[in-house]
């Protein structure tokens, strides 16, 4: 399969399920083709996935920054160089917001699904 074939079929997933995607993330698709198969195989393919699995690694980030900064701990170097206190605070905000997101994109799924069962 060409590259350009992968990017037209791309381009077609994207355009016939626009509202799966995230609109904040312009280029959300990765491809990889590679021409060579395995050396054990005659044939290798290409997965492409479009997750609400990083919210997990989000919500990590969010609760190791909430931890540090409650201690302020690193936080004399930021205001030495010249950040406010409420920058932290507004990146906070800013991934709690991000983690909401993907919770409800991963609800509306869910709930999509089990209407196509009835």
């Amino acid at each position: 399969i060409s590259t350009q074939e992968t990017d037209e079929n791309l381009e077609k997933v994207q355009a016939s399920k626009a509202e799966d995607f995230v609109e904040w993330i312009p280029n959300n698709i990765k491809s990889s083709v590679i021409d060579v198969a395995p050396v054990d195989a005659n044939i290798s393919a290409t997965f492409i996935t479009n997750t609400t699995a990083l919210k997990a690694m989000f919500q990590r980030l969010a609760s190791q920054f909430s931890a540090l900064y409650k201690r302020k701990a690193f936080l004399h170097w930021y205001k030495g160089e010249g950040m406010d206190e409420m920058e932290f605070q507004e990146a906070d905000k800013n991934v709690v917001d991000l983690i909401t997101e993907y919770q409800d994109k991963q609800d509306a799924t869910v709930d999509g699904d089990e209407d196509e069962d009835m």
